[in-house]
């Protein structure tokens, strides 16, 4: 036996006697029909089953059995042209092209300073620029094209320490361009403690405090990283400063290590009035500088400078390549003696110059607690000196190296990099995928978007935005020839056009004037030769 099913559908907000009576003619079969007016209307077919409803009952149309519409299905990529607001719109056109942004399928354009200038939500707070991601993820290349691209905007760049040698080919192919070689067989020496130009608008009381601190800073750096405890005692620390007063009462405000290094000579043979902590103290601080001045680090850094920072050039690479090849201190000394020589010149407010720090390696700057608080001035500070820094990073665990575990210093340096709001997240190793959600709190999903991501492409998070950048796809094959850092990096790439041969030149596309003697001949030609009639 089988149960019929009847459907039976009801108006909302019907009074009791209605819907007894609504439900007494459903069950007479009985419905009232109006007459149909409209021309349409009266060319329907008139129905020959018996339905309810108030459809019916107004005479319209009433589907008697539930219908089942199966989901449309389709990736975010397709569906994108069915609902075009599932894509973004992009950053916008300021600044230089950097590459393609590929949810929006739109250029890529980025410029720090345009984007801190930006008082929309595109906006940024900050100058600054943190790039991070695994080896041979294109990190190098990609900083070359934002820093080559923005030569034309009057931007400049300054690389303090170049410890790969993979910018000086950049600064030698860019018209003006300057490179300082250190430890080649130039011998060029820099002073770490140079006064560096005055800032304009400074009064000469406020310059001498600002050059006195970058120099005790510096001083006090140095010896830190040749200090067997990697600390000075208050009575060491009291005594290098009493020894670089000295060296610039001696000098008229042209302190070098050397002379800091004599004057401690001075303080021990009790030629200068001190405490008797501090002149005790003052040998261990004189044999740490003995390796600026006759030990592996001896040529470099101990007298002035014989080379100038040129304001002017677009790119200034200090190359120390060289001295990366004898040992890791050799190399975190050199990155600081440069970075503090280029410090002295680029923080004048008043220049009004745009210029990118490129800081390779970034966390070798980060060797004692003075140095991470003047790293973090730097960066708080960037906007006003005009200096977006680019601080390179291959993954977190490279702040590591700072400071044992549970330490200020290491503390510290985290908190530096995670502080940094514009980030270049290349592709990344399994290995990183918990860093990145705990130490840069990125989202579990974008990391896996990270792990995914080819030679050039990279997540870019510039204020509140995110967005996936393939810089790759808008390079020239000269500039993959020119940013490559080994043979193999582009070797799963290839460059549109790189190989094929162009079928025309930019003469043949090049508009050319007619020939006065063709025209002439032309006018001069009778009916007969042209074939034509009078």
């Amino acid at each position: 036996m089988t149960t019929r099913k009847e459907w039976h559908f009801e108006e909302a907000a019907l009074s009791r006697s209605e819907l007894r009576a609504l439900r007494r003619e459903a069950r007479q079969g009985v419905r009232t029909t109006v007459a149909p007016t409209d021309p349409k209307e009266l060319r329907l077919p008139s129905t020959t089953v018996p339905v309810f409803g108030n459809g019916l009952a107004e005479g319209g149309w009433w589907n008697l059995f539930p219908t089942r519409v199966e989901p449309h299905r389709a990736t975010t990529k397709d569906i994108a042209a069915i609902y075009p607001f599932v894509a973004d719109r992009g950053i916008g056109t300021r600044g230089p092209i950097l590459g393609v942004d590929l949810n929006a399928d739109a250029l890529f354009c980025f410029s720090p300073w345009d984007a801190y200038a930006d008082d929309t939500d595109r906006g940024t707070l900050s100058t600054n620029i943190l790039v991070q991601g695994a080896y041979r993820a294109g990190k190098s290349g990609t900083i070359k094209c934002l820093v080559s691209r923005g030569f034309a905007w009057g931007y400049q760049a300054v690389v303090p320490s170049d410890s790969k040698g993979e910018w000086a080919p950049l600064a030698m192919a860019t018209e003006g361009g300057s490179v300082i070689r250190l430890g080649g067989p130039g011998r060029n020496r820099l002073n770490p403690l140079d006064r560096g130009p005055n800032r304009a608008g400074a009064t000469e009381e406020e310059n001498n405090s600002i050059v006195q601190q970058r120099r005790m800073t510096t001083l006090i750096q140095l010896l830190e990283m040749t200090h067997a405890a990697k600390s000075l005692t208050p009575a060491e620390h009291s005594v290098a400063m009493l020894a670089l007063n000295l060296a610039i009462a001696a000098t008229g405000d042209r302190p070098t290590l050397r002379e800091v290094h004599r004057q401690l000579g001075e303080i021990m043979a009790g030629h200068v009035d001190a405490e008797r902590k501090p002149k005790e103290a003052a040998e261990d601080v004189r044999l740490s500088l003995n390796r600026f001045v006759t030990g592996d680090l001896s040529g470099l850094f101990e007298d002035e400078s014989t080379v100038e920072f040129d304001q002017n050039a677009p790119i200034v690479v200090v190359d120390t390549s060289e001295l990366f090849q004898r040992s890791e201190l050799v190399a975190q000394i050199a990155q600081v003696c440069t970075t503090s020589w280029v410090q002295a010149v680029i923080s004048d407010r008043a220049s009004k110059r745009k210029r990118y720090l490129i800081r390779e390696e970034g966390w070798r700057d980060m060797t004692s607690i003075q140095a991470l608080q003047m790293y973090q001035q730097w960066l708080k500070l960037s906007r006003h000196y005009g200096i977006a820094n680019v601080v390179i990073l291959h993954k977190m665990g490279d702040l590591d190296a700072v400071g044992p575990e549970g330490s200020q210093e290491r503390s510290l340096a985290y908190s530096v990099v995670q502080d940094i709001e514009n980030k270049f997240i290349f592709h990344v190793n399994r290995q990183e995928e918990e860093n990145m959600r705990a130490r840069l709190n990125l989202p579990a999903s974008h990391v896996q978007v990270a792990r995914r991501l080819r030679k050039g492409e990279f997540l870019a998070y510039i204020g509140k935005y995110a967005y996936i950048v393939d810089c790759f796809s808008t390079s020239t094959p000269d500039e993959f020839q020119l940013f490559k850092t080994d043979d193999a990096v582009m070797e799963d790439r290839e460059v549109p056009g790189a190989t094929a041969e162009p079928e025309l030149t930019l003469d043949d596309l090049w508009p050319s004037p007619e020939r006065e003697d063709v025209l002439e001949s032309w006018l001069a030609a009778s009916p007969a030769q042209t074939g034509g009639t009078e």
